[in-house]
């Protein structure tokens, strides 16, 4: 009975460290929400959903994750986070296509009223239409060099990053594509399986089932290491074949949260100590092993230089294209 007691004792006292020493921090004293723009089961959301359980392991509080979709490039979800008291106990799960929602009239503000964390993203893949005679990278963009703007390709919407991942691919190369936009990456991507486009640019993680299925077939990764998928073998870098991609690649996904920049430092202390840890965990890791993401973890001045060159190419690409409705200069978006 003494043993009994005696561990029961210890097991207590454990438990009243470990609040205390939350408690000692001053933050987090509550549950804390996660705003994610996007819809339940997307890209967002599952890695908001991922992230937050891990970190709710270290913060010694829940992090409830709940959906506010709508609006111009997330505004709404964005909007409704960002009216709630700036105090830590509210974040926003968002990618880097909310920052095009100032110029497109949704959002009032420069992007850097957040401070971010970026969990990581998939890579784009440049793909095409598997009975297209184009075996090769260097086939392709030839072809696309010899007739300029006759082959046509899909990247998603105009402005998004699919499509600024296209553009990049015509000026480190020298090809012209005839770009046909599409609402999303899976209209895109249908479009190129059933022949309305040779050419398709999305994120490994939306064609991975298509490319094992045989209904695309991967020319490269436009980014600058070769990508091992299981079933494929490996797809080769497109700079190997293009090395002058590299002045204008990699434009990648930035996918994670944000935090009011203007939060209590004390709270966002401990918001990054425990994103940190969470990045860390076996669980992150095998989750983005398994859906083909590159892990970032970058917080404070990284990420704010991430989200920075993000918002500054995406917003004056949409303004230089007619697809905005607001001057980016006049929100103080920089030119690229």
């Amino acid at each position: 009975m003494k043993k009994l007691l005696l561990i029961s004792l210890v097991v207590l006292m454990a438990v009243a460290l470990a609040a205390g020493a939350y408690a000692a921090k001053g933050f987090p004293k509550r549950n804390i929400t996660a705003v994610v723009v996007w819809g339940a089961g997307g890209g967002t959301d599952t890695c908001n959903r991922i992230i937050h359980a891990e970190m709710a392991k270290f913060l010694g509080v829940n992090v409830n994750v709940i959906n506010k979709t709508g609006g111009v490039a997330g505004s709404v979800g964005m909007s409704h986070a960002y009216s709630k008291p700036h105090d830590g106990y509210t974040l926003c799960g968002l990618s880097e296509s909310n920052v095009t929602a100032g110029v497109q009239g949704g959002w009032d503000k420069k992007f850097d009223v957040w401070d971010t964390f970026i969990v990581g993203g998939s890579p784009d893949v440049i793909s095409v239409t598997p009975d297209t005679p184009y075996k090769t990278l260097k086939d392709l963009i030839e072809a696309a060099k010899a007739n300029p703007k006759s082959i046509k390709a899909a990247a998603s919407g105009a402005g998004s990053i699919h499509h600024l991942n296209l553009l990049a691919v015509e000026k480190g190369s020298g090809a012209k594509f005839n770009f046909i936009p599409y609402k999303g990456s899976a209209p895109s991507q249908n479009a190129a399986m059933t022949g309305e486009v040779s050419v398709v640019v999305t994120s490994l993680a939306e064609q991975q089932q298509l490319l094992r299925g045989g209904k695309l077939r991967a020319l490269g990764m436009l980014i600058p290491s070769a990508f091992d998928v299981e079933g494929l073998g490996t797809i080769p870098s497109s700079f190997d074949a293009y090395p002058g991609l590299s002045e204008y690649l990699p434009i990648s996904q930035a996918i994670g949260f944000a935090v009011p920049a203007d939060a209590p430092e004390a709270a966002k202390a401990v918001l990054v100590d425990a994103f940190k840890k969470a990045m860390a965990t076996d669980k992150v890791k095998t989750w983005a092993k398994e859906n083909y993401y590159l892990l970032s973890g970058k917080t404070g001045a990284e990420s704010k230089a991430v989200f920075d060159a993000l918002e500054s190419n995406f917003a004056w690409t949409l303004w230089e294209l007619g697809a905005a409705t607001v001057d980016p200069a006049k929100l103080g978006i920089p030119k690229p």
